[in-house]
């Protein structure tokens, strides 16, 4: 099957950004985000339409990527340190960012350490909520998720949902290399925004790392379909001692040591750029 040129196109950009050291900006070919204002999203679904689109959102997503399994498309190979994620409090979890289908891998490695209809709440870029179009817009306007916005009122309303959620005790996903860069391997250097929420909100941070190997099936856009190994690790928690800027810089350091130690383990070779 030939290879996708768009796909080409953006492996290209990434070795251009990695060389360069811009590891935190997109790759990707989006349009510009419209503005969202806070009338515009309901972070803790509050309304009874965002509770029913919000089923019927991760009812769709739920079905879209068990089907990309059931087909060899998406493989989840193996889940190890899941025990690190079995606690009761609110947490920001943390994981590299290499695909669309990696937020749903981290979902459903933690479904059995879940209470029942608990879901993983994810934070997006604005695009991602407001460029979509059809089955796709509903899943990143309602399958919990959580847009960032360049609005100051509406990253008010995002901060104040991040902090109820984390206070009944959801896991909220933030990607810390803030980017997607697609099926890279390496893990970047963090954004300190997941770990200040974290610090703030007085919760610990639970890093996720997956490592990928090429499967024998073939994706559609003709590349090796890869085999995901999630590995979860202990918590990180804050110093209640600690300012919240001492404390973000202290976990964001603890959780990228631990990324490199487990990329030069599962890929057996020493992290460069």
């Amino acid at each position: 099957m030939e290879q996708s040129e768009q796909r080409l196109k953006v492996l290209a950009r990434i070795k251009e950004y990695e060389k360069a050291g811009r590891f935190n900006e997109d790759v990707e070919d989006d349009e510009p985000a419209k503005p969202i204002r806070p009338k515009d999203v309901d972070y803790v679904n509050k309304k009874l339409s965002s509770k029913l689109l919000t089923k019927l959102a991760n009812f769709i997503g739920k079905s879209f990527f068990e089907y990309m399994i059931k087909k060899n498309q998406f493989i989840i190979k193996e889940i190890t340190g899941l025990e690190n994620a079995d606690i009761k409090s609110g947490a920001i979890i943390t994981c590299n960012h290499f695909n669309i289908r990696d937020n749903y891998a981290v979902y459903r490695a933690l479904k059995p350490v879940f209470r029942k209809r608990q879901y993983l709440y994810k934070v997006i870029k604005d695009s991602n909520y407001t460029n979509f179009k059809g089955p796709v817009r509903l899943m990143m306007r309602h399958a919990n998720t959580l847009p960032l916005s360049s609005d100051f009122e509406t990253m008010k309303k995002f901060y104040a949902g991040v902090k109820t959620l984390l206070a009944r005790g959801e896991k909220i996903l933030i990607y810390p290399e803030q980017a997607m860069w697609y099926n890279y391997r390496k893990p970047r250097p963090f954004q300190p925004g997941a770990f200040r929420i974290a610090a703030r909100n007085g919760v610990p941070v639970i890093p996720v790392f997956i490592g990928m190997k090429d499967s024998e099936f073939i994706d559609n856009e003709g590349f090796p379909v890869q085999e995901y190994y999630l590995h979860f690790f202990p918590p990180i928690y804050p110093d209640a001692n600690l300012s919240e800027k001492e404390n973000a810089a202290i976990m964001s350091e603890k959780n990228y040591a631990l990324w490199v130690e487990k990329y030069e383990e599962f890929y057996n070779e020493k992290l460069t750029y």
